[in-house]
């Protein structure tokens, strides 16, 4: 399998969803229950959309500008269901350890139920501002640097 060479907009991409990310999460933080510990969550996130900006953005340039921020909201959906996913893992990690489930389907669904719980908070609307907002300018930003840089 052939490697993907890095590109000018695919850096642009990572480092922007970065940002975002990070922007995100500190968005989200506020509108967590009080009994969920912050811990490394706007780390983790912020590296989470370095990676997916790299992989999700970086390869969706090209296409014009009105579709850059299409991607953008794309990526930026991408990055926030993932990062639930990462989140629930975790959290459903913790509590096998301490044999708090009766089989591996129990614990499988318990992620999910972790994703719901963790998803309400998202739908405020700092949330949702920075999320179109910051994946917009994402988009535009890292075809620009397609344009720019070839």
């Amino acid at each position: 399998m052939p490697t993907e060479m890095p590109t000018g907009a695919k850096a642009m991409a990572a480092v922007s969803f970065v940002v975002v990310g990070w922007l995100i999460a500190n968005a989200y933080v506020p509108n967590m229950p009080e009994a969920q510990s912050v811990g490394a969550l706007r780390e983790l996130t912020a590296v989470l959309g370095g990676i997916i900006g790299w992989k999700v953005m970086g390869t969706s340039v090209g296409k014009g500008y009105v579709r850059a921020i299409g991607s953008g909201w794309k990526t930026v959906i991408v990055l926030i269901f993932m990062a639930l996913l990462f989140f629930g893992i975790y959290e459903m990690l913790q509590e096998s350890v301490k044999m708090r489930y009766d089989g591996p389907f129990d614990a499988i669904i318990d992620i999910f139920a972790r994703m719901l719980d963790r998803a309400p908070p998202l739908l405020s609307a700092n949330v949702l501002a920075v999320a179109l907002i910051g994946g917009g300018i994402a988009g535009i930003m890292a075809e620009n640097a397609n344009r720019r840089w070839r």
